[in-house]
Parts: C-alpha cells; structure tokens; sequence
C-alpha cells in the first residue's frame, strides 16, 4: 500500500462531545490513581480529570479514523496497519464535568519511517466559549506503507526536548500490572481495541498474548511522576510527551524511571522512561512539562 504526502493538512469532522463526572471518576479508576482532585466532588471547586483523560475524549474518532478523514480520494485502506506511536498532549486546562467540548482535527504531518510512514494528526479541544482546553498530537505509524513524494510537516510538529542519556535514574518506582488491569482500561475509559482484552484476537495477530493499552502505561507513568514531582497536584502540569517502543504484559512488573529533571523559576522539566519485565522500553523519550 502508499500514501502521498499530498494528503497532509487533510481536515477531520467535527466530533463533539459533553463530559460527565463518572467518566472522570472512571478514567481515574482505571489507572488506580486514588487523587482526590479526581474523586471527591466535596471539593469546593468540584473535581477534575486525570490530565491523560484527553486520550478518552478522542478515541471515537481514533477508532473510527476512516469516517472522520473529511477527503473523497483519501487512501483509507492505510489505516488497518495504523499502530499508535508517538503522543504529544498540551494541556491549558483540565477537563471539568459538564464541559462541552468541540474536536477539530488535521493531519499535520506525513512523514517517511524505515517500518512504514508515520502520519501525525492534530486534535484540538474547544469549550463552549471557544477556548482551548487541550491539544494533542497523534502519531501513527502505517506499517509497510510506502510514502510517495517527500515527507511533509515536521514542522509542524511540536518541538520536545529528547534526552539521550544512559545515566542512572534519580529514581525508580516499580508497579505490578494485574491480570485485569487491560479489561478494566478498557471498560473504564471506552478505549476498545480487541489486542488488549481478546488472546484469541492477540494471537491472530502474532502477538503472544493480550497487551496492556500504550496510554495506560503511560497515564501510571504519569500518576507516579504527579505523585513524586508535583505534590499530587495535577493542574501543574502542562505537556506530556511520549513514544511507544514495547509492550507491557498484564501479571508483569513495570519500572517507571525519571531519569533527568531540569529547573527553571517557574517550570519544571522531567525525562522518564518506562521498562517493560524485559527490561526493555515500553516507553521511550518522556516528557513531561510542568508548572511551578
């Protein structure tokens, strides 16, 4: 299969969707991350949503990509090859309960890579006053998909600092991930991919077994990095930045590895690794930016 680099700034539907308390709460749940900010809606201001909550609200266009790509010549074949690859989120705020929010989409960037092309869209999240409330980056990596012409939009794309470092961790919290943990992502965020709950369905795809979803290990990630980092406070932070290198099995430990951090006056930089049982990268190049 191709794809021609023509196809980028190829615009998306409109997707619109009104968030509810319970889908905050379960998010949260689904991640085993007992912050209050999540839960108790006691809170003077209410509560608010795991800052990888973005991920939920945008997976009914991931998931039915084919139908939202807004092009009549678009080769959409090429999205039965797609594998999720690289996630860069931008937070202004964090979702609230009741929030009406309005997804526009762009595919930003098209680009080649030695496994196949990578296309890169660009979902931005408005509130009801038109304001931004998030923006995320997807890259999607199209296996074996050959690109014709050159590759367009990297610039486009958002810059993220990249450490290359073999150092020893500052430090390390190691997590179990139960036999459950991808059925109750699953149901708990509506993120459905058949890889991560049917072994039937993982097998026939030559994989050794279910999987646990790419986002989840990122969002435990995420959770220790708040814990440790910035006093349990989500609101601090602003961007997330990953990409996916290996899987992580349910009944298997991970090592969530914060690696570098830098400091300025008013934010914080943090570098992280994620490990797989192997000791193999389930995540590579973390980023996360937050405020002080």
């Amino acid at each position: 299969m191709k794809i021609s680099s023509q196809f980028i700034n190829t615009p998306l539907k409109e997707y619109k969707v009104q968030v509810d308390w319970r889908s905050i709460m379960n998010y949260a749940a689904a991640v085993n991350d007992d912050n209050p900010n999540y839960f108790n809606d006691e809170n003077e201001n209410g509560i608010l949503a795991h800052p990888m909550f973005p991920v939920a609200i945008t997976w009914p266009i991931m998931e039915n990509l084919s139908d939202y790509i807004n092009s009549e010549n678009f080769p959409l074949r090429v999205f039965a090859t797609i594998v999720h690859y690289y996630e860069h989120l931008k937070i202004y705020r964090l979702i609230k309960p009741n929030d009406e929010l309005k997804i526009h989409g762009t595919i930003v960037a098209i680009l080649p890579h030695r496994a196949g092309t990578n296309v890169t869209l660009r979902l931005d999240a408005l509130d009801k006053n038109n304001d931004l409330v998030f923006t995320e980056y997807i890259g999607g990596m199209l296996r074996g998909v050959k690109l014709v012409g050159d590759g367009k939009g990297e610039e486009s794309l958002p810059i993220r600092p990249i450490l290359n470092s073999d150092d020893e961790p500052v430090w390390k919290k190691i997590l179990y991930i139960d036999k459950l943990r991808s059925f109750v992502y699953d149901g708990c965020t509506d993120i459905v991919f058949p890889i991560h709950t049917s072994k039937k369905f993982a097998h026939f795809v030559g994989l050794p077994d279910i999987i646990l979803q790419g986002t989840a290990t990122l969002a435990f990630a995420v959770k220790e990095i708040i814990n440790v980092e910035s006093e349990r406070d989500p609101n601090k932070v602003q961007e997330i930045a990953c990409n996916f290198s290996g899987m992580v099995y349910p009944d298997s430990n991970i090592s969530i590895q914060m690696k570098k951090k830098k400091e300025t006056g008013t934010s914080k930089e943090i570098f992280f690794e994620v490990y797989n049982h192997e000791n193999r990268k389930a995540i590579r190049n973390g980023y996360i930016l937050l405020k002080k």
